[in-house]
C-alpha cells in the first residue's frame, strides 16, 4: 500500500529550511500532485526525478548550470521551445538550483500552466538526494498499527493490548518520565528497507495523547517540544495483557525471546500482565534496558 501522493506544497514546506529555496511562480496550484499513472509506473524515487536532457512525463525537473547555460545560449525561438517541452510534459514542478538566474520565459510559462517553480542556491545534486529521500515513502511498504509508538531511552517501542488496558495512561506516564511520544491510537508503520521499519505519526494526530475522563492532551503544548518525536525506528513491542490472559496464553518465564512480524521483519516482543499495583512505568523501562543490553 501506498501512502498519499505528496503534493508541491508539502514538498516545498518540508525542505524550506534545509534547502533554502524561493517559490517563483505557478502558486495559484500549490496543491499539484504527481500524477498517479507516473507513480503506479516509477519503481523507484529516482523515476520522478530528472535532469532536463532525460525529460520524461510527470517527472520533477531540475534545471541546473548546464541546462540553464544550454538554454541561454539558444536563440529566443529556441529558448521558447525547449522550455514550451518542458511545460507540456507536465512536471508536478520544476526546480532551478546552482543559484542560477531563472530565465524569464521559464517563469512566465509556469505561471501560465500553473507549475510550481522553485529557486535554490543549492547544488542540483543536493537538491536531487533530498527530494529522492523525500519522495522515497511513495514506495515504502507501509501498515497501521494501533498502539502508543514511544521513545524511550533511544529505542522505538510500540505498546500494543486489548482495549481499556490503559495504553494511553501508559505513555502519559512514561512521558512524564522524560520519554517521547511519536503517535497515540494509530501508528504508520512503513519498510524503509530490508531490515528497518519506521514509526511516524498520523498528520492528523500529531503531538495528541487522548486519555479516558480527560479527553485529547496536546503534549507538545503540556511538556514541551523534546516531549514529542517526529519518527523512531521500531525496535520493540511491549504487549500489554490480563493477568488470566497471560497466565492461559503465554508462558510465565518464556526460554525464547517472542517475535513479532510486521510487513515480513521481525520485531522483538514483550508480554507484561496489567494487575494492581504493578508500576507498567518501570517495568517496560526494564524490558527496554533489557533489549538494549
Amino acid at each position: 500500500m501506498k501512502p498519499t501522493v505528496i503534493s508541491a506544497e508539502a514538498l516545498f514546506e518540508a525542505h524550506r529550511p534545509t534547502l533554502h529555496w524561493e517559490w517563483v511562480a505557478g502558486h495559484a496550484h500549490p496543491e499539484r500532485r504527481f500524477d498517479d499513472g507516473a507513480v503506479r509506473r516509477a519503481r523507484s524515487a529516482a523515476d520522478l526525478v530528472g535532469y532536463l536532457n532525460y525529460i520524461h512525463p510527470y517527472r520533477v525537473q531540475i534545471v541546473g548550470a548546464r541546462e540553464v547555460a544550454y538554454l541561454s545560449a539558444s536563440t529566443a525561438e529556441d529558448q521558447e521551445r525547449r522550455i514550451q517541452r518542458i511545460v507540456t510534459l507536465e512536471p508536478p514542478m520544476v526546480i532551478v538550483a546552482d543559484n542560477q538566474p531563472v530565465p524569464e520565459r521559464l517563469v512566465a510559462l509556469c505561471d501560465r500552466a500553473e507549475i510550481p517553480l522553485f529557486v535554490t542556491r543549492e547544488s542540483a545534486g543536493q537538491v536531487i538526494d533530498v527530494v529522492r529521500g523525500y519522495l522515497a515513502q511513495l514506495f515504502a511498504e507501509r501498515t497501521t498499527r494501533h498502539g502508543v509508538f514511544m521513545d524511550i531511552l533511544g529505542l522505538g517501542v510500540l505498546l500494543t493490548g486489548e482495549s481499556g488496558l490503559g495504553k494511553s495512561e501508559l505513555g502519559l506516564e512514561l512521558i512524564s518520565r522524560g520519554h517521547g511520544l511519536v503517535a497515540d491510537d494509530a501508528v504508520d508503520l512503513f519498510r524503509v528497507s530490508q531490515t528497518v521499519l519506521e514509526g511516524r505519526c498520523p498528520e492528523l494526530l500529531q503531538n495528541l495523547l487522548e486519555v479516558r475522563g480527560i479527553g485529547l492532551l496536546d503534549i507538545k503544548a503540556i511538556f514541551g517540544e523534546t516531549a514529542v518525536r517526529r519518527k523512531m525506528r521500531l525496535k520493540l513491542i511491549v504487549h500489554l495483557v490480563r493477568k488470566e490472559t497471560l497466565e492461559k496464553e503465554f508462558e510465565r518465564v518464556p526460554y525464547d525471546p517472542l517475535y513479532e512480524e510486521i510487513l515480513d521483519i521481525p520485531v522483538r516482543k514483550v508480554v507484561i500482565a496489567v494487575d494492581a499495583g504493578r508500576n507498567l512505568a518501570v517495568l517496560v523501562e526494564a524490558a527496554v534496558r533489557n533489549t538494549i543490553l
